[in-house]
């Protein structure tokens, strides 16, 4: 394999304009693809279930999912430092697409929730690997935060559509439709990368490559345990197996910090921790992933459930969220290299994502459509000055050398963050919820009906509602006043959750005060090119 140095072209990028385009296309396609499958998977669930009867795994089809990505994530961020992204962002497309096919020809509960895991791999390995090919393609991080518009736009349209898309296809084409969808983007995603994307290598290494496996493993076993710790904490509460999974996470995660202090060739570099920058944007993305994750898993469901809108509704008025993440990121791109302090535009984004989460937490069932709408706005428009200036902020205070490791990181520490959110909020949702309903149903002296009322997604049913409401009735119960208590119990559970993602967001405008500035430096260094 032949190693020589790129030219830069005088707009600094790797590339000229048509084949930096067209690699671009190509790595957009491939988030494109990452977020249709998260939103489209969702609507499909229910269905997925009913058919293939296995209601004790539901859990799980979206759980090995994130299991596998969030490990994998920073594994393959730093495997791409060291050899180059293309290899692993044209074997995660295989693995993504191929297991995507495997999901839809399931015939068992167990074989999707496997197929699931296998798919979570190619993710990770597409999410640790796509976002530090922009960097690799523009060194310049003026000119790179232009042409991420892309991959924000891609990604924008994926989570707009894929609901309604999703919901399409159960309905129209069947369940096994909403995974095969990932075949043709796959296809086209594969083209792109492989006659476009430049293999190019930042990392240059001087004798053999060790591996550092056992990093990579405890990096697994710190991450797998914790995410398993929040699945059942959302479920089950703090008991004695969700302890142990925790003890097991803070373990391996302190094995993992001595390990990588002494390993030479570490997957996971001890020195980016010590920098002082770093340190403050790892801890702004675990902050603003809680409160994103929150209000997006959670502000549908407060909608329909706790306020009664029908599916539709709903979606008109959480589609301004997704919208402006997109708008808010091209609007940052816009500004942020023009003005004298950058940092100002996470502060923006950290108090206006802060406003939204309050706005929402306090929002009633008479609040008119149009200024949840606006909420939504605000929220969009705040992980749109945040999420990418992140990224942007992490890459020029890393260097060249860890580029790929810093990205994923963001990413995993995100995810981590959004993992506890939406765990705590889950929890209250599961506590508050159940408790309302069981004092609701025992002052009717309708205890024996909680099987039927103690699962929020009956507020979501209209169907099993109408049946659950007649049976109720025809029993000599009140069933519209114990629906309404449920939704009652629902509606502050949500509020409770999302009140402490507005603290949290507050925090988090605090944090990204206390990130050292940036300069968005116009530098171009050397990138080592592989053929």
């Amino acid at each position: 394999m032949a190693v020589h140095t790129a030219a830069h072209h005088s707009s600094g990028q790797v590339l000229p304009f048509r084949e930096s385009l067209l690699a671009m296309l190509g790595v957009s396609f491939v988030s494109m693809l990452v977020a249709l499958d998260q939103t489209v998977v969702g609507t499909a669930l229910p269905t997925i279930v009913a058919e293939l009867r296995g209601f004790e795994l539901y859990a799980w089809v979206a759980t090995a999912y994130l299991l596998t990505s969030v490990i994998t994530v920073p594994i393959f961020g730093r495997l791409g430092d060291y050899y180059g992204r293309k290899p692993f962002l044209i074997a995660s497309i295989i693995v993504f697409t191929g297991a995507s096919v495997l999901c839809g020809a399931a015939n068992s509960m167990l074989f999707l929730v496997i197929a699931r895991g296998l798919q979570g791999i190619g993710g990770g390995m597409l999410v640790g690997t796509a976002f530090a090919c922009i960097p690799d393609l523009f060194p310049d991080s003026v000119v790179r935060l232009r042409w991420q518009v892309l991959m924000s736009t891609a990604f924008g349209i994926a989570n707009a559509v894929g609901p309604s898309l999703g919901g399409f296809l159960t309905q129209y084409c069947g369940w096994r439709s909403v995974f095969y969808v990932n075949l043709p983007v796959g296809l086209i995603s594969l083209f792109f990368v492989w006659r476009y994307l430049p293999h190019l290598r930042h990392v240059v290494h001087k004798g053999k490559m060790r591996l550092d496996w056992p990093g990579a493993l405890l990096i697994a076993l710190a991450l797998g345990s914790l995410q398993l710790f929040v699945e059942r904490l959302s479920k089950h509460g703090f008991n004695g197996s969700s302890g142990a999974l925790l003890a097991v996470s803070v373990a391996s995660s302190y094995a993992l910090w001595q390990w990588e202090k002494r390993f030479a060739q570490a997957i996971l570099p001890v020195d980016m921790f010590q920098n002082r920058s770093l340190n403050a944007l790892f801890v702004l993305a675990v902050l603003a992933g809680f409160s994103m994750f929150s209000i997006l898993f959670y502000a549908p469901l407060l909608f329909q459930g706790g306020f009664g809108m029908s599916p539709n509704e709903a979606g008109l008025v959480i589609t301004p969220l997704v919208v402006f993440i997109t708008i808010g990121s091209i609007a940052n791109g816009r500004v942020v290299s023009r003005i004298r302090h950058p940092n100002t535009m996470l502060y923006i984004g950290c108090v206006l994502l802060a406003v939204a989460c309050c706005g929402v937490a306090i929002a009633t069932r008479t609040m008119p459509h149009a200024l949840l709408m606006l909420l939504m706005v605000l929220a969009g428009l705040g992980l749109g000055f945040v999420l990418p200036n992140l990224t942007i902020f992490a890459q020029q205070t890393a260097g060249r050398e860890h580029f790929g490791i810093a990205t994923a990181l963001l990413q995993s520490l995100r995810m981590i963050g959004g993992m506890i959110g939406t765990a705590i909020t889950g929890t209250l949702v599961t506590q508050m919820y159940a408790s309302g309903v069981r004092n609701a149903l025992e002052r009717d002296h309708a205890g024996h009906w909680y099987a039927d009322l103690g699962d929020p997604q009956i507020l979501i049913d209209r169907g099993a509602q109408a049946h659950l409401l007649d049976q109720l009735t025809r029993a000599g119960h009140s069933g519209a006043a114990l629906l309404e208590a449920a939704r009652t119990s629902l509606v502050g559970a949500i509020h409770m959750g999302l009140a402490i993602a507005t603290v949290v967001a507050v925090v988090s405008i605090w944090q990204s005060r206390r990130v050292p500035p940036v300069k968005l430096s116009r530098k171009l260094e050397p990138t080592v090119a592989a053929e």
